[in-house]
């Protein structure tokens, strides 16, 4: 499991990078929690940085949207779903459930 930050340091409509080989990125939309890959398939951009439209993030270079829940692009230019992890939340601290192993495959 990776930590990635208090509860309290993640708002809605926040985000947070959990930096390392395959960064992830913790989304907080309107309460519910998500966390995919970091990493535009498109073009190699910070998701972290893009912008949340309900259960979508908006890419900051090409603007293309990932689904938060399946990692989906559902427009161009990405053609290639991003990776999502499982969350979790234990003593108000959000870990994802992932780990160097995983990420290396």
């Amino acid at each position: 499991m990776l930590r990635a930050c208090t509860v309290d340091e993640l708002p809605p409509g926040e985000s947070v990078r959990i930096a390392g080989p395959e960064p992830i990125a913790v989304f907080n939309a309107d309460g519910e929690l998500y966390a995919i890959g970091d990493t535009c398939t498109h073009q190699d951009a910070s998701l972290a940085d893009g912008w949340l439209e309900g259960c979508f993030v908006e890419c900051p270079l090409h603007a293309a949207l990932f689904d938060l829940r399946t990692g989906m692009p559902s427009c161009l230019p990405a053609k290639q779903p991003v990776r999502t992890y499982e969350v979790q939340v234990d003593a108000g601290v959000i870990y994802v459930l992932a780990d160097a192993a995983e990420d290396a495959a």
